[in-house]
């Protein structure tokens, strides 16, 4: 069992940057892919969107390239979110992700919340 904990989150105005974390209780190093997806509120229930991951490549949704920043430090088994430029629509719960192709162990976070005023 993989254990995430994120941190970071706040309540910040348009334009603002905010860096998440999230630390995971297993090695980040060999074939592991992490990201941080957005979960909000969707009608009756939560929708969960991909922000950005991170493994052997890189890939980012569309409204966060060139504002946002994904990254790993192995050595501190922590993976991180720089978010520049933020507008109200990155509003949300950040939730870690981490998956280990070799074991096939996944893991969610708590999430983070994050929340842009106009």
């Amino acid at each position: 069992q993989v254990q995430l904990r994120e941190s970071g989150g706040g309540v910040v105005q348009t334009g603002a940057s905010l860096r998440l974390s999230c630390v995971a209780s297993a090695s980040t190093r060999r074939l592991v892919t992490m990201g941080w997806y957005r979960q909000v509120q969707q009608g009756p229930g939560m929708q969960r969107d991909k922000v950005a991951t991170i493994g052997t490549t890189i890939h980012y949704e569309p409204s966060a390239k060139g504002r946002f920043t994904i990254s790993k430090d192995d050595a501190k088994n922590t993976l991180y979110l720089q978010m520049n430029n933020l507008k109200p629509a990155d509003t949300g719960v950040y939730v870690c992700r981490y998956y280990a192709l070799e074991t096939g162990i996944g893991a969610w976070g708590q999430g983070v919340q994050v929340t842009v005023t106009p």
